[in-house]
Formats: C-alpha cells, sequence, structure tokens
C-alpha cells in the first residue's frame, strides 16, 4: 500500500491526523471513518498495549486511512513489532539527540538501512505476497518528536539523520522542560518562535513537521504557519468528552 501521507507531504499538502487512546477496535472503526488522512494509535499514553494496538489497526483497515503508532519509548523491540503489525508511520518520544535520531532509523529499516528483523506478520498482507519487504524501507515513515530544550539544542544535527521523513511536536514536555505549564494550542511567544523555528529547518531539508493540538481552529492556524501534519482534539476520548458536554449543556438550556 503506497504511504499516502508520504505523498501528500510531496505533493506540498497539509494531512489531518486521529489519536486513538481507547484499546478498542469498534472505535477505532467509527473514528477511522470521519475522514482522517491518518490515525495515530497512542501506546505511550493511551491505554494501549500491543495486543489492542492490533485489534484498532484491523479495525481501521477498512477505511483505509493510514495507520500510524506512537511509540512508548525508542527500543527497537516495541517498534519492529507495531512495524510488523502495520503501521506506515512511527512516531517516537523524546528524541533528543542524533545519536537517538538515528537510533530510530536503525529500529525503522531493513536492512542494509538498519537492522529491523524480517517477520511482517500483518503488514504484508498491505501489498503483494513477498513486496513488503521491498517497499517498506522507503514507505514507513520515522517521526521522532521534538519536545524538550535538548532536542532543541541537537534540532539540526537530528534533522541531518538520513532516514527522518518528519518530526512531531509535543507542546506539553516542550513547555514543562522550557518551565512552562503543559498545555496545547500555545500562544507563547518564545513558543512560537520556535514553531517558525522548526519550519524553517524542516522546510530546508524537505522534512515535515508536525503537531498536536486541541482545537480545530489552532490546528488550521499551525497549518497555515507552515506544519504538515496535525492532529485534532488531543485525541478521541477528548472529542467524545467534550461533545458529550456540549449535548448535555444544550439540552439543560445552557
Amino acid at each position: 500500500m503506497p504511504n499516502k501521507v508520504k505523498a501528500a507531504w510531496q505533493a506540498g499538502k497539509a494531512v489531518v491526523n486521529g489519536w486513538l487512546a481507547i484499546p478498542n477496535a469498534f472505535s477505532a472503526e467509527m473514528y477511522s471513518q470521519a475522514g482522517w488522512d491518518s490515525v495515530t494509535v497512542d501506546m505511550q499514553h493511551g491505554v494501549q498495549d500491543y495486543l489492542s494496538c492490533v485489534a484498532c489497526f484491523q479495525g481501521m483497515q477498512p477505511s483505509g486511512v493510514l495507520p500510524m503508532v506512537r511509540v512508548p519509548w525508542n527500543e527497537p523491540g516495541i517498534i519492529g513489532k507495531v512495524l510488523d503489525a502495520g503501521a506506515y508511520g512511527v512516531i517516537c518520544p523524546m528524541v533528543n539527540t542524533e545519536a537517538e535520531a538515528r537510533q530510530l532509523v536503525q529500529y525503522s529499516k531493513y536492512p542494509p538501512r538498519g537492522t529491523r528483523s524480517n517477520g511482517p506478520i500483518r503488514a504484508g498482507v498491505y501489498g503483494e505476497a513477498g513486496g513488503y519487504q521491498k517497499t517498506a524501507n522507503d514507505e514507513i515513515l520515522v517521526i521522532p518528536m521534538i519536545e524538550t530544550q535538548t532536542a532543541l539544542d541537537n534540532l539540526e544535527a537530528i534533522l541531518d539523520v538520513p532516514g527522518i521523513d518528519a518530526i512531531y511536536v509535543g507542546p506539553s514536555d516542550l513547555g514543562l522542560s522550557l518551565g512552562m505549564p503543559a498545555i496545547l494550542d500555545r500562544e507563547e511567544p518564545e513558543i512560537l518562535k520556535i514553531y517558525e523555528r522548526l519550519i524553517k529547518e524542516t522546510s530546508k531539508r524537505g522534512i515535515a513537521a508536525g503537531l498536536h493540538n486541541s482545537s480545530p481552529k489552532y490546528a488550521k492556524k499551525m497549518i497555515d504557519m507552515g506544519f504538515k501534519l496535525v492532529t485534532v482534539g488531543g485525541n478521541e476520548v477528548g472529542l467524545m468528552v467534550n461533545a458529550a458536554k456540549a449535548a448535555i449543556k444544550e439540552t439543560r438550556g445552557g
């Protein structure tokens, strides 16, 4: 299966990403029908494990949405397993150095470009028999998260690592690292200046910049700013709870 997100970026387009915290195939199936370009299973802070990740992928598959995962850490075992399960993108938290970025690429690629072990138990069904290994290194997105001052200090070195397709900003952790509150839709001038730097440096290298957002309005503003991957609503739990609160408030007369 060609990577539609990668193709969109190559065409200069931004993509809208969903985020799954709930470990359930049915909710993933329904959520993925909403029109997302990609949907990410959150194994770091979501209530997800490996089996629920596979179940979510199975629920998402009929919609044709691109499946991605945020892994819990930069570790070869889990990265290999989610790729074997069918992930077409790996978002990895807390990548702070060039060496860690190189490790992430290494874990995500088959030899000779990496050290990923062969065994795409589900991923192989996305292509013709025996064809997956021929295209996986080029189709799978490798996306380190930039969310600390240390990562900012090493930004250019991280971006120059061959095999990095995009970066993804965690605004809450970035704020904490800079001594600020842990929030998503940030308006602090110093944060917006950092965002401008990230967009400038990624654009120079043909790499996409992604961002976790709360409101659709802010996500649209970030697309206009230059981000090429925006997650909306935090996750499906936030969207569900906010919709429920709004419905209850309206029913009770405001």
